[in-house]
């Protein structure tokens, strides 16, 4: 089915969603249609990419370096991956970033999962790719505030970044902007979110959910009407709404020159949305409950309103607990972290080429051995080679230490300065121990 096809398909659903709001949907759900939603809902079996802008591993590569490196900052101390977050879904966990002015960003961080099927970028859509789309935090003055031809000769004055440039455009290796945003937008077009519970079960396994879930779902797509603009496997139609919010954000109205879509912004995909919170453009509202409770109970009736938005629906407190449930499905149990973001190396104690004799792993939410024994001197390297996020807190003589989020393949190496006992957890799974026990040098 091609993407034209999946659009029609979704405006007729968008119809038949409304007309049963319409007809009597008030009077509960209708039974959930298993075989049609399992259709709907189900995975695409490729990424898409443009064709004047193929992938390589090479490409790719270069476009996840690039994704981390501070050069393309004016001021050399930001990043695209300072406020696209991988363990907050690529968003940064704040209702909306502080710029360099010091006063908030107009709009919140969005998440960058499975941008490779998106129509348009932002917001409020002004970009019509992802490689143009790249460009705008960067050179934005209250964002990166970046000057790309001075990032542009810093970069091409680093030998391994022009070796990363020739490998990845062997047919132009110059180090030139229209490199730089391919390279970034073919890194961002491999952000796929994982499959979670709910493509288990869109998948044929009937017991991948539980009771409420399936109920929150029938509500998702009957009574509450979220699938009206929620569409397909990544939920979104990738339309622009006015859903009643309380801002003074004109939205898509402004690039279009259109006061009818004044106060419309994009439909956000639901995926991994758990970890991308507090949500909306502007980051009003920090919960999934708040979210539903607005759709409920708070729209702002104006003359914008979408067609598409439901309006009058009767949720009793067990019907939002139960959408609730459904929308926390759409999330996978830990954050995660896709393969082809570079693992982070942290250091706390010792220089960053320091070589461990004892590794430890955090496999299976266990540190693996639990005790180690160091002389003084000597680190230790703990691998995250779990497929969960964990933390590295350390407790000892004179000392503490708490790690940035360790995402899987991530890496924390520790020195000691003191002998005695440490104490090391996971901040984010606290039932982790391990008991550093340092010895003086020379102590047998």
């Amino acid at each position: 089915m091609t993407r034209g096809d999946l659009l029609k398909a979704g405006r007729v659903l968008a119809g038949v969603v409304l007309a049963s709001l319409v007809s009597g949907a008030a009077e509960g759900p209708a039974p959930l249609d298993a075989a049609h939603w399992r259709k709907v809902f189900a995975r695409p079996d490729h990424t898409p990419m443009p064709s004047d802008n193929p992938a390589t591993p090479e490409k790719i590569a270069l476009g996840a370096k690039l994704f981390e490196d501070t050069r393309l900052s004016g001021a050399g101390d930001m990043a695209c991956a300072s406020c696209h977050q991988a363990d907050l879904s690529f968003s940064d966990g704040v209702d909306r970033h502080p710029g360099l002015d010091g006063q908030p960003l107009d709009r919140r961080t969005p998440s960058l999962w499975n941008m490779a099927w998106g129509l348009s970028w932002f917001w409020d859509g002004r970009a019509a790719s992802l490689e143009a789309q790249a460009l705008g935090p960067i050179e934005n003055k209250r964002e990166m505030a970046g000057d790309v031809e001075r990032a542009l000769r810093d970069l091409g004055s680093d030998p391994q970044m022009r070796r990363d440039f020739a490998k990845a455009f062997p047919e132009d290796p110059a180090v030139s902007a229209a490199n730089l945003v391919k390279a970034i937008a073919a890194f961002e077009r491999t952000l796929v979110s994982p499959e979670t519970r709910f493509d288990r079960w869109v998948e044929g396994d009937d017991k991948a959910l539980e009771p409420d879930e399936l109920a929150g779902l029938a509500l998702f797509v009957g009574k509450a009407g979220c699938v009206a603009c929620h569409q397909g496997w990544r939920f979104t139609d990738d339309a622009f709404h006015d859903i009643g919010l309380a801002s003074a954000d004109k939205g898509r109205g402004p690039i279009l020159g259109i006061a009818a879509a004044d106060h419309a912004f994009k439909t956000p995909s639901l995926r991994e949305r758990v970890w991308s919170a507090p949500y909306m453009h502007d980051g009003s509202l920090a919960t999934f409950e708040e979210v539903v409770a607005h759709y409920a109970d708070t729209i702002v009736k104006r003359p914008t309103l979408s067609a598409d938005l439901p309006q009058g629906i009767a949720l009793s407190p067990r019907e939002r607990e139960q959408l609730v449930a459904f929308l926390n499905t759409l999330s996978s149990e830990d954050p995660p972290r896709p393969a082809s973001l570079p693992a982070k190396a942290m250091t706390a104690g010792v220089s960053a080429d320091a070589v461990a004799v004892s590794i430890v792993s955090q496999k299976d939410r266990r540190f693996s051995p639990g005790a180690v024994l160091l002389k003084l001197g000597e680190a230790l390297r703990i691998l995250n080679d779990d497929t969960r996020v964990h933390n590295v807190r350390v407790d000892g003589p004179g000392r503490s230490y708490n790690s940035d989020a360790q995402n899987p393949g991530d890496t924390v190496t520790l020195g000691f300065d003191r002998p005695g006992r440490y104490d090391v957890i996971c901040g984010i799974h606290p039932d982790m121990r391990l008991t550093v026990n340092v010895s003086a040098a020379g102590a047998p």
